[in-house]
């Protein structure tokens, strides 16, 4: 039974998982989705509200929400929790003043019940920034050792060219698939 199930998805695709794309105003969360998508950098503008796109992977189908970052708009993301699968965190590896308060946001976001069951990707944008923290700098500074409830990540990456994101999508979908 198991591999008549398997030969059908295989032929049929997989199901659509959610995942939702947050972080502070500016880390490039936009730009990372289309990058996903286009596969080149597009010009983007604040995001005011949220943008969804599909991506497809090798026939995995993920439904990814980018939500806006500022501050006014971060109260708002629990709205987007239910039946997520997979949280990605971008990180502005060049934003130290504010790693402080992306650290309270997520450890905020993971002690909600409707992410109880979600993996975490946290993207290190903008690695092609002199000057830039490593993802093992910004892994410390979020504590994310500390997070044993989640199966967690972190990704170096650069948005306007693309490195790090297919490394990123293939985490992503190894996650749907173990589950």
């Amino acid at each position: 039974m198991g591999f008549l199930l398997t030969k059908m998805l295989s032929v049929f695709g997989d199901t659509e998982h959610k995942v939702i794309i947050v972080g502070l105003d500016n880390a490039g969360k936009t730009t990372i989705l289309y990058q996903f998508l286009t596969k080149e950098a597009v010009h983007t503008s604040p995001t005011i509200g949220s943008n969804v796109e599909e991506i497809t992977v090798r026939k995995t189908h993920f439904l990814v929400w980018d939500i806006g970052g500022q501050d006014s708009l971060r109260a708002s993301w629990y709205s987007y929790y239910c039946n997520t699968e997979i949280v990605i965190l971008v990180v502005d590896s060049t934003d130290r003043e504010r790693l402080s308060l992306t650290k309270d946001e997520l450890h905020q976001m993971l002690a909600h019940e409707e992410l109880r069951n979600a993996a975490l990707l946290i993207l290190a944008n903008k690695q092609d920034v002199k000057g830039s923290m490593t993802a093992a700098e910004i892994s410390q500074c979020l504590t994310l050792d500390s997070i044993s409830s989640h199966t967690w990540h972190v990704q170096a990456c650069c948005a306007l060219t693309g490195e790090g994101l297919p490394a990123s999508l293939d985490w992503m979908k190894s996650r749907v698939v173990a589950n």
